[in-house]
């Protein structure tokens, strides 16, 4: 029997690359912190937009999974730039984050030839300058064909709470540092990319009433060509705005933004910026 390919870490590129070899018909091993986290969307739970829309359409002509899990799982969608020109034109999803991750783990294990091991990747094992195993934090050695590294926001990952900083991969979930200090040591940089993630708003805390809806689609989607799925009910959006007295506030509070502080060492994002961005620039 050939040795395995190893996936290292279960987000949407892990359970990408699980499924190809599966597909290829060559066994797979995902090790993963937390099997019953595999797909689960950390951030925003949105699908698409004028970027990734359209690698999520790639990956479905290649055979992926994303295209159909959004399909699976949204409760809404809409179709961005839609007063422009077709070719700026792009579809997006908001997805209930429970069914997605539901749907990509029944997937993962209804996937032949994949093995889900729970356990943490801390070193990596070479041989003539290849690598040829993966060792996990209780010692276990695992041999590979081939790794595959798709650790996403968790090597050296560190979460900012205003000026609170706490190392982590996302919430809730520690950071991988043992695999970080590999990296390192075989010569390879480690960095981070940054991404803001906003609060979090109880529905029952909120009036409505005063707020701008923003209706389903129904023109827009789906995203898989391959999708026959009966769809989820449809939620709407809501649209506030800020004022003269809420840009004060955040202007009188930029001391405690980390991207101002100094506490965070890069840019935020041209395109997506964060409120106390919007107002300064």
């Amino acid at each position: 029997m050939s040795l395995p390919i190893v996936v290292v870490g279960g987000g949407h590129a892990g359970v990408e690359a699980t499924l190809a070899a599966s597909r290829l018909e060559h066994p797979v091993i995902l090790v993963s912190p937390d099997p019953a986290a595999l797909g689960r969307m950390s951030c925003n739970p949105a699908i698409g937009g004028l970027g990734k829309g359209q690698l999520v359409k790639e990956i479905d002509a290649l055979g992926g999974l994303m295209a159909v899990a959004t399909d699976v799982s949204a409760i809404q969608f809409r179709t961005l730039n839609a007063n422009k020109g077709p070719a700026v034109r792009s579809t997006r999803a908001q997805c209930d984050r429970k069914a997605y991750e539901r749907f990509v783990s029944g997937a993962v294990a209804q996937a032949p030839n994949v093995t889900v091991f729970p356990g943490e990747v801390i070193d990596l094992r070479l041989s003539d300058h290849k690598i040829c195993a993966v060792v996990l934090s209780d010692g276990t050695e695992i041999d590979a064909a081939a790794v595959i590294l798709t650790c996403g926001t968790f090597l050296d990952g560190l979460l900012h709470f205003g000026k609170d900083q706490i190392p982590g991969g996302r919430y809730g979930e520690p950071p991988s540092i043992g695999l970080s200090d590999t990296l390192r040591r075989l010569g390879l940089p480690v960095g981070r990319l940054k991404t803001g993630t906003p609060p979090r708003l109880a529905l029952d805390s909120l009036d409505l009433s005063v707020m701008e809806e923003q209706p389903n689609d129904p023109t827009a989607g789906p995203f898989s060509l391959f999708s026959n799925v009966e769809p989820l009910p449809r939620r709407s959006c809501w649209i506030t705005w800020t004022n003269d007295e809420v840009h004060q506030a955040v202007r009188e509070n930029l001391h405690q933004a980390p991207i101002y502080t100094g506490q965070i060492g890069s840019r935020g994002p041209r395109y997506c910026p964060s409120i106390e961005d919007k107002i300064v620039r």
